[in-house]
């Protein structure tokens, strides 16, 4: 999910620990757990800095092993160590860790919830994964826990409070996921079409997006309240050198170790060619926004290639 959403989550997590008897009744635990947190909220994230790179080092590392598995147990010794060290409380260093740990946790599940994915079985398999329930920013979810810190700094107790807080947080997902899942089965009901149905979510929660993959290539619509609509196929081979010539790039080595549903097509300009290479997982409008593009001369040499969003940064589709 976005960065503002995880940060507030960082501190509402640190309210959801007064449950436990030792934090709610230790002053110095409860400011290291805060601050254990709020960190390892976002932690997981600090693999963006690969962006100084360039674009194709980002979408390579970018929710990949910092997001894994194994690096839930590792982020929390990370930020538990120096914190028990600082504020001495080396007597609840289990306490400390177990609570970071549920916070990383939840910011991968977060993100595990979006279209974007994760690579959370790093570094036994580079698989992305992704359940298209939740978008990029929830505004009911941030509103709720807003307000659950507002409540806390209004005096409220925060045990009952972000017990409620997160219960309404769970219930919200699994109404989300029960919803992901009937929308699925509208869309194979009332378009007839048969292979692989992907729903993707908008900001909206009654208009979602959809991709059904086929043998031959990828069926777009929309679903918005009790309309279904097909909108664009786009065909998934084309055989052409140029194609060929293209995969030897950076970008589009980079852009295939992380896209899902590929499109590609090859035209040919006054004085070579050019292949373009989307990922259909992130179409809107009738555009393919997210991708490589590479011009190639007419002997098959790069000369030029561009890797990333075809949009303006507040346009959609966000992820």
């Amino acid at each position: 999910m976005d960065t503002g959403s995880h940060l507030l989550f960082g501190f509402t997590m640190a309210g959801l620990s007064y449950l436990d008897p030792a934090v709610s009744g230790d002053p110095t635990l409860a400011q290291a757990v805060m601050v254990g947190t709020v960190v390892g909220s976002n932690a997981p994230d600090i693999d963006s800095v690969v962006r100084l790179k360039g674009y194709s080092a980002y979408i390579r590392y970018h929710r990949g092993i910092m997001h894994s598995i194994p690096a839930w147990f590792v982020w929390p010794a990370v930020i538990a160590v120096p914190l028990a060290a600082g504020y001495q409380v080396w007597d609840h260093f289990w306490t400390l860790y177990g609570w970071i740990l549920l916070s990383v946790a939840f910011h991968v599940i977060l993100d595990l919830f979006n279209t974007y994915g994760v690579q959370i079985a790093r570094p036994f398999a580079k698989k992305w994964f992704h359940l298209d329930i939740l978008a990029i920013f929830e505004p009911f979810l941030f509103v709720v826990h807003l307000g659950g810190l507002w409540w806390w700094y209004q005096g409220a107790d925060p045990r009952q409070l972000f017990g409620w807080v997160y219960a309404v947080t769970i219930g919200y997902i699994a109404v989300r996921a029960w919803h992901h899942r009937r929308v699925i089965d509208r869309v194979y009901r009332e378009t007839d079409l048969t292979g692989i149905c992907h729903v993707l979510p908008t900001f909206h929660w009654f208009h979602w997006l959809f991709v059904v993959e086929t043998e031959d290539g990828f069926y777009t619509g929309k679903v918005s309240g009790r309309s279904v609509r097909v909108e664009d196929f786009y065909p998934k081979a084309q055989e052409h050198s140029a194609i060929r010539a293209s995969m030897k790039t950076d970008g589009v080595r980079a852009f295939l170790s992380f896209a899902q549903w590929v499109h590609v097509t090859c035209r040919e300009l006054q004085d070579g060619y050019e292949v373009i290479w989307s990922d259909v997982r992130f179409w809107y409008d009738k555009k393919l926004p997210f991708g490589v593009n590479v011009r190639l001369d007419k002997q098959g040499n790069v000369v030029w290639q561009r890797l990333g969003w075809r949009k303006r940064l507040w346009d959609p589709p966000f992820v």
